[in-house]
Order: C-alpha cells, then structure tokens, then sequence
C-alpha cells in the first residue's frame, strides 16, 4: 500500500512538473516572439525600411504564427508528435539568428517566418501536454500554461531595450541559448508525452462524440470566437497605446506611464491564472460570465477617470477581462471533445492574431483621430461580450 502511494505522488509530482514546464517554455516562445516587434524601430533605421515594409514584416509573422495554428492541431490530433515541441523550438533559434545577422529585407521576413512556425507548432502541442498533465483539473493547467506566455510578451520588450538596443541587432543572437534551453526542457516534455502515450495505448480512445447538436456546437463556437477577439483586440488596445494616452491625457512621464502599464500587465497575468482554477471549482461558463460581463461598466469608465482611478481601473480590467481565456479554451475543448490541438491552434492563433490586426486599426485611427477618441470608442467593445447569454450549459456540467 505504500509503494501505491508513493507511486501517485511521484506521479502527481511529475504531472506537475510537466505543467509547469510547458508553462516556462511558453515564457521563452514569448519572449522571443516579443522581440521581432520590439525591435522595429531599430530594424527601420537599420534597413531604411518604410512604414509598408514593417507591415510586411508583421504581415508574415502573424500569418505564420496565427493561421498556421489550427492546421498543426488538426494534423497533430489525428498523428501524435511529441517531439514537435523542441522541433519547434529550433525553429524560433533558427529565426533570432536570422534575424540578428540579415543582411537584406527578405532575410528579415524569412526570420519573421522562422518565429512565426516555431509558435504555430508550439501553442497546440504544448496545450495539449498541459491537458494531458492536468489530473481532470483542465482549467488549472491552462491557467499555468497561459500565465507563461503573459509573462513572456512581457518581459520581451524589457530585455529588448536594456540588451538589444544598446548592444545592436547582433545581440538577437544572444538569445538563441534561452531557445536552447528551452529546447533542453521540451525534449524532456517529449519524452513524457511518448511514455504517456504508451502508457495509454490499451485505453479507449477519447469519444468524439459531440455533446450538443452539431448546428449548436459550431454556433456556440462562432460565440466563444466572437469573445476572444472582442477581448483581445480591447487588451490590445490598453497594452499597445495606454502609455501614449496616459502621457497625453495626464502629461506624466514616461516612466509613470509604463509603471501603470506594469500595473495592468501584473493584473492581467493574475487574472489569467486564477481564472482556471476558479472555472474548475465553478463551471467554464461561469467564469465567462463573470470576466466579460462584469468587465463592462469599469471599461465604460475608464475614458473619463482621474489618474488615481485610471491606475485602479486598469487592474480591476486587466485582473477581470484576463480571467476569461483559459476558462474559453476549456469550454471549447469540452464541446469538441478529441479535438484538443484544433481547439488550442484556433483560439491561441486567433487570440494572437486578432490582437496584432485590433492594434494596427487602432493605430489609424489614433493618427486621424487622436489616442483619446480610441479609449472611448474601445470602452463599448465589451459590450459585445452581451453575446454571453447564447453560451448553453453543456450536458453534465453544473
């Protein structure tokens, strides 16, 4: 009986592990992803680039790295690959030194592209692991995974202008050893996923059984994408601009500014890893009712607060609005049962995707209009999150 016992909590401990190490490679993925963008300016002056290039630049990121997302989960479901996660990690080290010793325009977007498939192939299979690694506690795993890349897309532009800039573009090299590591830890990861896939290979495969109507299942699907961008491309809008609008509008500093934009981001990344935990306890639909729903009347206020309340404001919206995605993903996953790397490639590549486009059409009409009048037009977006209402209750869930 005790060799039982300390069987299952080796394998607790090791499930774990395994979480929370697809969640500090979800952190390397990020940070390095986060670096491309960060480094336009100098990569403008660098290459006398214009305004249509660095659109062409992000254009080939995103296309990668979001849209190839859902064909990798499709492709990954029917045909397991457990070591795509350090091949993918060699894609992305691939890029950086690309990146750091191009020579021309096309070399850039090809190491845009090399980032760019290195986190198409690793959003679904690393979600998957987390899932597979999760003991039944879905909305825990994800949870810990997402907060990984928050802080990643985070960190990015940090280490971007205290290392990266000062030291030139050659200095991208630099991180192609956060890759390695990254690739050090995923091979392990791989290694578990292939045992833990032997170890299953008697059982029954997971049914694929829809548990709602196929017209249902796909409306419901339509809803939850209709919630992600809403709610992405609203954290886009305060990530991208909110420095600019609070220098404008309250004429502080720039280093106050970002310290309210830590604010939001340390609120943002709270959000995101109790929101599972708590969807575990009380139902995903009931975390998405409460993060897009209650979110409304403090971003309708937000365009019109003081400082002191706009810095309170930002951590009650990050903290709430940020809670919603791994409770999404869940719901998603459970209502497409077997389908775990379609659903993670759909919404994480979507998520990413619609935010870069939300920050890019903010960006013409914070130029025509001005930064204020994109913080009020931004403040009726959740209201679309009203769409809530259509969410059903999924057959043997409270």
């Amino acid at each position: 009986m005790a060799n039982v016992a300390a069987t299952g909590a080796s394998a607790e401990r090791t499930a774990f592990a395994v979480i929370a190490a697809a969640s500090f490679c979800h952190m390397l993925n990020d940070i390095m992803q986060s670096l491309l963008t960060s480094l336009y300016p100098l990569l403008k002056d660098n290459y006398a680039l214009d305004f249509v290039q660095i659109g062409l630049l992000t254009f080939a990121f995103q296309v990668t790295a979001s849209l190839l997302q859902p064909a990798v989960g499709v492709v990954t479901d029917r045909w397991p690959m457990p070591f795509s996660l350090p091949v993918a990690m060699l894609s992305t080290c691939t890029g950086l030194i690309t990146l750091a010793f191009a020579h021309s325009f096309p070399a850039l977007v090809l190491g845009a592209c090399l980032i760019g498939i290195g986190s198409a192939i690793f959003h679904p299979e690393a979600s998957r692991v987390a899932r597979l690694a999760s003991g039944g506690r879905h909305g825990l795993a994800q949870s810990f995974f997402q907060v990984g890349g928050n802080t990643g897309t985070a960190i990015g532009p940090l280490l971007a202008a205290f290392i990266v800039i000062p030291h030139g573009q050659q200095s991208l090299s630099w991180f192609s050893l956060i890759a390695l590591v990254g690739f050090a830890v995923l091979s392990w990861v791989g290694i578990w996923y292939s045992r833990h896939r032997r170890s299953t290979a008697g059982r029954a495969p997971v049914s694929r059984t829809l548990p709602l109507p196929r017209g249902k299942v796909l409306a419901t699907l339509a809803v939850l994408v209709v919630l992600t961008a809403t709610k992405n491309a609203y954290l886009s809008s305060l990530s991208s601009y909110f420095t600019f609008f609070t220098i404008e509008k309250f004429g502080i500093g720039v280093q106050d500014a970002q310290i309210l934009l830590f604010l939001f981001l340390g609120a943002s990344a709270a959000g995101v890893f109790l929101g599972g935990p708590i969807g575990d306890r009380f139902g995903s639909r009931v975390v998405i009712w409460f993060s897009i729903l209650g979110v409304i009347p403090f971003a309708l206020l937000l365009p019109y607060a003081n400082l002191f309340w706009t810095a309170a404001l930002v951590i009650v919206i990050g903290f709430i609005f940020s809670s919603a995605f791994s409770a999404i993903v869940v719901f998603a996953q459970e209502l497409v049962p077997g389908r775990v790397g379609l659903i993670a490639g759909m919404f994480f590549g979507f998520a990413f995707g619609f935010g870069g486009i939300g920050a890019a059409v903010l960006g013409v009409f914070a130029d025509r209009e001005g930064i204020e009048f994109v913080y009020r037009i931004c403040s009726y977006l959740p209201l679309l999150g009203l769409l809530t209402v259509l969410l059903p209750r999924l057959p043997g869930h409270r």
